[in-house]
C-alpha cells in the first residue's frame, strides 16, 4: 500500500494530512487521487466514510489560489453535509490559506452574500446555490473543479435539474468529479452529458460485512418501545442510532426515551439548522449516546464510533436499509444492526429482504418489563391486525396471508408451508388479495 506522498499530493496538503493524523490512504484515496491530480474527470462509487473528501479536496486545493474568485464548487444534498465537507476542506487547506464558504438554506442569506466576494471554494446545497445565482451574488465563471457529492442522494431528493442548471453556469472547460454510493443508469447519463471521458473508480464498501451483525426481533406493537428500552439500558458502549420513518415518530421516541432516563436527542428535517448542528455536535462528542433520527442522518454525515443501529421503523426500501446499517461496522470496528418488527412493519421488511445479499437473522424475543409511555396514533392504521411474521420450515420463508380490519384498519396473519402470501383487507370492507412472497 502506498503512502500519501507517493500519490502526488502537494506539500501544503501533506502537512495538513500529517497534522490531522492520517497515516495510510484509504482505497478510494489511493485509486482516485493520482487520476484526479492528472486532471481526469472521475466517477467514483464510494460510500460515506470512505475518505472521498480528501480525494477531491486534493484537486481543489492544488488548483485554487487565494483571492482569485470562486475556483471550485462542491454540491451536497444536505445542509449538514455541506457544513461537514467545508470544515474538512478547511482542515486540508490550512497551509494554502484558502477561503471556503458553506452555502445552504435554513439560515439568513445575508452573511453568505457578504462572504462570497472573498471566497475561493464554495460548498453548498443546490437550492441555495441557485438562489445566489439568480440574485447575481455568486459568479461561477472561474470554476476549475466541480464536485458532485452523494449524486445518488441528489437524484433521490429531486435535485438533478438544479444540479444541471448549476453545471451550465460553470465553464465547459473544467474538471468534474462525481461521487455516489450507487451508480445508476441515470448517473451514467449525467456523466456522459457533462463529463469528459471520465475514469471510473469503484471501491469496496467501507462497512466490513464480517464485522456487522444483522438481526431482527418480532414483537407485539405495544411491546416495541419496551424492547427498545430494554436493549438500550443493557448496552453501555459506543454510540447508538435509532431510525424512525417520520419526524413525528422521531420526536415521540426521543421524548419517551428521555422519560426512561436514556439521554436521547432527535434529529430530522423539521428542526432548525442551528438545532440540527447542535444535535450532531452533542452526539459526535459523546455527550448524548442515542441519536433518534429520520433518514436525513443516514447519508452523508461522518459519525464515528456508532456501534448499534436500531430500525425502530423498518424503511420502505432495501436501499434505505443498507444506508442505515452503513453507519456502523466501520474502520475495523464491530457493529450490530437490530430491526424491531410488529405486524405493521412486515410489508416494508419484505421489500428489505428482496435484497438477497442481506443476511438478517431472526432472534428470540426476550421477556421485557412493560414500559408505560404516551400513546401515539399510528397514521393510516385504525383497525386491528392478527398474526405475524413466520419462519417457515424448508428452504423458503414467508409471511402473511389474509387479514381483516375494522373500518380503515388492516390486519395480518401468519403463513404456513414452504411459501406464503401477504395481503390486507381494509377500507369499507374491501381490500386486495395477497401476493405470493418467496425467499431463497
Amino acid at each position: 500500500m502506498k503512502n500519501f506522498s507517493e500519490l502526488g499530493i502537494i506539500e501544503p496538503i501533506l502537512k495538513s494530512i500529517e497534522k490531522v493524523g492520517y497515516t495510510t490512504p484509504t482505497q478510494v484515496q489511493e485509486e482516485s487521487i493520482p487520476l484526479i491530480l492528472q486532471g481526469r474527470d472521475i466517477i467514483a462509487g464510494a460510500a460515506t466514510g470512505s475518505g472521498k473528501t480528501l480525494a477531491f479536496a486534493s484537486a481543489i486545493i492544488e488548483k485554487a489560489f487565494p483571492g482569485k474568485g470562486i475556483q471550485a464548487i462542491v454540491l451536497t444534498p444536505t445542509r449538514e453535509l455541506a457544513i461537514q465537507v467545508s470544515e474538512e476542506i478547511m482542515r486540508f487547506a490550512e497551509f494554502k490559506q484558502l477561503t471556503i464558504t458553506a452555502i445552504y438554506g435554513g439560515v439568513s442569506i445575508s452573511p453568505q452574500m457578504d462572504a462570497l466576494p472573498n471566497t475561493d471554494v464554495v460548498v453548498g446545497t443546490p437550492g441555495r446555490v441557485l438562489d445566489h445565482l439568480s440574485r447575481g451574488t455568486m459568479d461561477l465563471s472561474k470554476v476549475k473543479v466541480f464536485v458532485l457529492d452523494e449524486a445518488d442522494r441528489m437524484l433521490d431528493m429531486g435535485f438533478i435539474e438544479d444540479v444541471e442548471s448549476i453545471l451550465s453556469a460553470c465553464p465547459k472547460k473544467r474538471q468534474t468529479l462525481l461521487y455516489s454510493a450507487t451508480i445508476s443508469t441515470y448517473i451514467y447519463g449525467l456523466a456522459e452529458k457533462y463529463m469528459d471521458n471520465p475514469a471510473k473508480v469503484a471501491v469496496d464498501s467501507y462497512v466490513d460485512p464480517s464485522l456487522l451483525t444483522q438481526v431482527y426481533y418480532q414483537v407485539a406493537p405495544n411491546q416495541k418501545f419496551s424492547l427498545l428500552v430494554h436493549f438500550l439500558k443493557k448496552e453501555v458502549r459506543g454510540l447508538v442510532m435509532v431510525f424512525c420513518n417520520t419526524q413525528r415518530a422521531t420526536d415521540f421516541v426521543a421524548k419517551n426515551l428521555n422519560k426512561q432516563g436514556i439521554e436521547a436527542i432527535p434529529i430530522h428535517g423539521g428542526l432548525s439548522q442551528a438545532r440540527r448542528s447542535h444535535t450532531l455536535e452533542r452526539f459526535n462528542s459523546g455527550k448524548a449516546l442515542v441519536l433518534v433520527c429520520t433518514d436525513v442522518a443516514a447519508r452523508g454525515l461522518h459519525i464515528e464510533g456508532v456501534t448499534h443501529v436500531y430500525n425502530y421503523d423498518i424503511p420502505k426500501e432495501a436501499k434505505q436499509y443498507v444506508h442505515r446499517i452503513g453507519r456502523t461496522a466501520r474502520a475495523g470496528e464491530e457493529g450490530i444492526a437490530i430491526s424491531l418488527l410488529t405486524e405493521h412493519d412486515y410489508d416494508n421488511f419484505n421489500r428489505v429482504l428482496s435484497n438477497h445479499d442481506l443476511n438478517i437473522e431472526r432472534m428470540d424475543t426476550p421477556q421485557v418489563e412493560r414500559v408505560h409511555m404516551e400513546t401515539m396514533k399510528r397514521e393510516g392504521f385504525s383497525g386491528r391486525g392478527r398474526g405475524g411474521f413466520s419462519q417457515n420450515r424448508g428452504p423458503r420463508r414467508g409471511y402473511g396471508g389474509r387479514g381483516r380490519g375494522n373500518g380503515n384498519g388492516s390486519g395480518y396473519s401468519s403463513g404456513n408451508g414452504n411459501s406464503s402470501g401477504s395481503g390486507y383487507r381494509g377500507s369499507s370492507g374491501s381490500g386486495t388479495s395477497g401476493n405470493q412472497v418467496n425467499y431463497n
